[in-house]
């Protein structure tokens, strides 16, 4: 098998590097999950592992790497005028529906989550929590709904749709939230 790495071009390259790590991660957790060994994000970005590891000293820097792109977009999107809760949650479903490896690592965080896992997913509920009082206004949700059963919310969806084969994965999204939305509105 031939060596897909670039010749190495010292310091100069980092920055590229950094990118090109940031977004094969992206491909390989989507495709082969979040437990996808290291190596696999390496090869996949031309790089070898120690340059992987001078970037992101662990797999939850990494991760929490591309996650950055999904909350930016996310913070854009509420910061706009007139953006709803819907608007929020139909893009939030369409990150999960790319990568449901990203959307579990903050909804549903191990008993003991790295704080950085938390400070992410604290972001997100902080934002969800600024919509909420237009969506009741709306009567799009119940008053006792809660960021927090947003989370919720977002993480079932991304239960389900990690199961879905990938070609499927919308119409299940579909399916999860005319069956949640059941469940949040007055």
């Amino acid at each position: 098998m031939p060596d897909s790495r670039r010749p190495n071009r010292g310091p100069s390259a980092a920055a590229e590097n950094r990118a090109a790590l940031i977004a094969a991660a992206r491909e390989v957790f989507a495709s082969a999950g979040y437990n996808a060994p290291l190596s696999m994000v390496a090869r996949a970005a031309g790089v070898g592992q120690g340059s992987l590891y001078r970037h992101f000293p662990d797999r939850v820097s990494l991760a929490l790497a591309v996650f950055e792109d999904g909350v930016t977009q996310l913070e854009a999107l509420a910061a706009e005028p007139g953006t709803t809760l819907d608007d929020v949650l139909a893009l939030i479903t369409e990150q999960t529906i790319a990568s449901t490896a990203f959307i579990d690592m903050v909804t549903m965080p191990p008993i003991d989550p790295d704080p950085r896992i938390l400070e992410v997913r604290d972001r997100v509920a902080d934002l969800l929590t600024g919509m909420l009082p237009d969506a009741r206004r709306a009567g799009a949700v119940r008053d006792d709904v809660t960021a927090d059963d947003l989370v919720l919310v977002v993480g079932m969806l991304a239960g389900a749709l990690a199961k879905a084969p990938a070609p499927r994965r919308r119409e299940v999204a579909g399916r999860v939230w005319a069956l949640l939305r059941k469940g949040m509105e007055p």
